[in-house]
């Protein structure tokens, strides 16, 4: 399959329903054949901002929606040549699978011959020609995700745009259509625009994660930014589990917080908890008492209470034992101290 992919650029696009501002006018660059995530809880705008691109909203007045050169603005849908996903698949229940994948090109009058080709060459990708004649309802929850990214892509998109694709699969499932998906994307190179509010599925599948909160967007970079370097606590506190030390710095914090500490005394100190090392409380400047172990196979998590105002979430191996109640001290990686305001 041959894709054009093309970038993307909201500028001032903001969402207002009877009165009431769901998104704040927003500026995003997307660029050709990247992928990008919208992360955020529910209620955030990141499901209105994939609306808007995929034609199924329009901006309030002063927003604008350009695909390369072209002001798509105005155009519904079905003129802008992109390709969805829905969360709940939307798949035609009285059609097979074949039907589903190819309902597309038959709807644009492809050329048959070439309908069937691609139609082909998709089930052979999405591992589905064993299931073509099947209906609907006889595929598994993953395979039915599969006919519908299948059917996204069959008339070869611009852009391709998924709404929470994976959200209705037990655990083990979406881990492993994540990954598909992921090799997927990377092979296709078409520009795509995903929504979720799994932190696993942003940073697998991101080039790029946009995070928003109360319609507005935090920071936007690549998983290791956002994850490393976030740019406020909304950020901090969404992606990932994070630790917060002190308003004000105890005389007992490791020396290594010299550097960040100079961002100012207004800011806190915050650290991923696998920056973080139990040691003998001798030979530590943070002392505190192990309140719960969890065993979680590759890794244990230790929370720590008496160190910092909150109690501490520390990751060691998973073959490290340490019983609730013992005394530990903390030693922090320097790169690891994370200071916001």
């Amino acid at each position: 399959m041959k894709f054009t992919p093309v970038p993307i650029a909201l500028a001032q696009c903001g969402k207002t329903f009877h009165g009431t501002r769901v998104l704040e006018p927003l500026d995003l660059a997307i660029g050709a054949g990247e992928t990008v995530v919208l992360l955020g809880p529910s209620g955030c705008g990141k499901t209105t901002t994939l609306r808007i691109i995929a034609g199924l909203e329009s901006p309030d007045a002063g927003g604008t929606v350009r695909f390369g050169d072209d002001d798509v603005t105005r155009l519904p849908i079905e003129r802008r040549h992109v390709g969805m996903v829905f969360q709940s698949y939307a798949l035609f229940p009285n059609l097979t699978v074949r039907g589903n994948v190819g309902y597309g090109l038959k709807i644009a009058k492809a050329e048959p011959a070439l309908a069937r080709r691609r139609v082909d060459e998709l089930l052979a990708m999405m591992r589905l020609e064993a299931h073509a004649d099947k209906p609907i309802h006889q595929l598994s929850g993953g395979q039915r995700q599969r006919v519908a990214l299948a059917r996204a892509l069959a008339r070869e998109p611009r852009v391709l745009l998924l709404d929470e694709p994976l959200t209705a699969l037990d655990a083990r499932l979406r881990d492993a259509l994540r990954r598909e998906m992921n090799t997927l994307l990377r092979g296709l190179g078409v520009t795509t625009v995903y929504v979720t509010h799994d932190q696993a599925e942003a940073m697998e599948l991101g080039d790029r994660i946009v995070v928003m909160s109360a319609g507005r967007i935090e920071q936007i970079g690549t998983p290791r930014d956002i994850y490393y370097r976030p740019a406020n606590r909304a950020v901090a506190q969404f992606v990932g589990t994070i630790n917060r030390l002190a308003g004000q710095w105890p005389s007992n914090l490791p020396a290594s917080a010299g550097t960040a500490a100079s961002h100012g005394a207004r800011a806190d100190l915050f650290f991923r908890p696998e920056d973080g090392r139990l040691v003998d409380p001798k030979d530590a400047s943070l002392r505190g008492i192990v309140e719960t172990v969890s065993f979680l196979g590759e890794r244990t998590r230790v929370t720590v209470t008496g160190a910092a105002p909150d109690a501490l979430v520390i990751d060691v191996a998973g073959r490290s034992e340490w019983a609730p109640g013992a005394t530990v001290g903390i030693e922090i990686a320097p790169e690891g101290l994370i200071a916001l305001p």
